[in-house]
C-alpha cells in the first residue's frame, strides 16, 4: 500500500510538497506521490495543509486530524494573558486529580512538537498518596548522601526538621515522563510535552510544579525510585511534574527579567 493516496479533489497547488520538512513528496501525473527511498516522519503537514482534504497519509490519516476552521483563534491580549497566567503551584487541596483529569493532561502533553517529530516519551501517572509519601522519603535520603546536597539543604532541612513536603509539596498525583536510555531527544521532547501539559491544566482548574528534586534522583542509573514506580530497566525518567488543585489564587501576572534581545539587519 502506498504511503500517500490522493483523491479527485486534488488541484496540484504543491502546498503539501512546499511544507513536507523531509521531502518525501513530489508532484505526480494525478498530483503528489512519495518520492522512492525516503523516509516520513508523521508530521501530518501534507494532511494537514491541505485545502481541498484531497491527500490522505497512512502515518498521518486524515481521519484522525481535526478540522481548525471550527476554533477560535486567541487575539493577542488573550495569548499573552493565557501564557503568563501559568504559575508554578506549591500548595495544593488535599483532594485527588481523577484519572479522567489526568488523562486529559498526557493526551495534551503527547501532542507537544518534538524533535523531528520523534516523540518517544511515555508517561507514569501516580494516584497513590501513600506511594508519593515513600517516594518523597527516599528522595530525601538520596539528597542526603548526594554530593548536590549543599544545593538543595534548604529542602532536606524542610523536610526532617520541619515536616514539609519539600519535595512533592503535597500534591496528590504525580505524572512521570520516561524514554528510552538510548534515546538522544529525551530531554528535550519531554521539556516540550511537559509544559503543554502545564500550560492546559489550568483550562481544567488544576495546578502544576515541575518536580525536579525528584526528577534528578530518579533519573540516577539504578535509583531505587525507578524500582518504586516499576520503570523498567530500559526506560529512564526524563521530567515529572506534580498536578492537584491549586489551594490558593494568584491576583496578579508577574513581570520577568527586562527583555535582552539583539537584532540582526
Amino acid at each position: 500500500m502506498s504511503l500517500i493516496t490522493v483523491n479527485e479533489r486534488c488541484i496540484k497547488c504543491g502546498l503539501c510538497i512546499k511544507e513536507c520538512p523531509v521531502d518525501v513528496l513530489q508532484m505526480g501525473e494525478k498530483g503528489p506521490e512519495e518520492v522512492a527511498s525516503t523516509n516520513c516522519n508523521a508530521c501530518g503537514h501534507c494532511v494537514a495543509i491541505c485545502p481541498n482534504s484531497a491527500i490522505d497519509n497512512e502515518k498521518a490519516p486524515l481521519a484522525l486530524q481535526v478540522d481548525a476552521n471550527n476554533f477560535p483563534k486567541l487575539n493577542p491580549h488573550q495569548a499573552e494573558h493565557f501564557l503568563r497566567s501559568r504559575r508554578s503551584i506549591r500548595n495544593y487541596h488535599d483532594k485527588p486529580v481523577s484519572r479522567e483529569m489526568l488523562s486529559k493532561l498526557v493526551n495534551i502533553a503527547r501532542l507537544a512538537p518534538t524533535v523531528s517529530n520523534s516523540q518517544g516519551i511515555s508517561y507514569v501517572i501516580v494516584e497513590n498518596k501513600q506511594l508519593l509519601e515513600k517516594a518523597a522519603e527516599i528522595t530525601i535520603q538520596m539528597a542526603e548522601k548526594s554530593p548536590v546536597r549543599h544545593l538543595i539543604e534548604v529542602a532536606i532541612i524542610g523536610y526532617r526538621e520541619k515536616g514539609l513536603d519539600s519535595v512533592f509539596r503535597g500534591a496528590p498525583n504525580l505524572i512521570i515522563a520516561i524514554a528510552d536510555k538510548n534515546f538522544p531527544y529525551a530531554k528535550n521532547n519531554a521539556i516540550s510535552c511537559l509544559t503543554y501539559l502545564e500550560l492546559f491544566a489550568p483550562s481544567l482548574g488544576l495546578g502544576t510544579c515541575w518536580a525536579g528534586i525528584f526528577e534528578h534522583f530518579a533519573a540516577i542509573e539504578n535509583s531505587p525510585l525507578s524500582d518504586l514506580f516499576n520503570i523498567s530497566e530500559e526506560k529512564t525518567v526524563v521530567g515529572a511534574v506534580m498536578v492537584g488543585y491549586p489551594k490558593y489564587k494568584y491576583m496578579r501576572l508577574v513581570d520577568r527579567n527586562s527583555l535582552d534581545a539583539t537584532y540582526i539587519i
